[in-house]
């Protein structure tokens, strides 16, 4: 998933306002500090997903064969990859669920 650093930045201010709220969290930096951990912790996610998908599309481009990106076979290998990727990495499943959700 792209996201523009505007769109990672407000999701942090989003995300840290809810912490905020939440009686189980207490605060142990300041505000803006855990919220640019929120911002870097995402980008750097998002960052290793880009990898991840790389890694995948040159896969499914290596196979004898050729399949076209959109096609049941393409979509089939894709998520096949990607959670062989996801598991050599020690990703959760739930990162699996959200990656059948869509990866477009």
């Amino acid at each position: 998933m792209r996201l523009t650093r505007e769109k990672i930045v407000r999701l942090s201010h989003q995300v840290t306002d809810l912490l905020v709220q939440c009686n189980e969290v207490e605060f142990i930096e300041d505000r803006d500090t855990i919220r640019q951990h929120i911002v870097q912790t995402v980008t750097n996610v998002l960052r290793e997903e880009e990898k991840v998908e790389v890694e995948v599309r040159k896969r499914i481009s290596s196979q004898k064969k050729e399949i076209l990106e959109g096609s049941e076979e393409w979509d089939l290998l894709f998520r096949k990859y990607y959670s062989e990727e996801l598991r050599r990495m020690g990703i959760s499943a739930a990162s699996e669920e959200h990656q059948r959700a869509g990866h477009r």
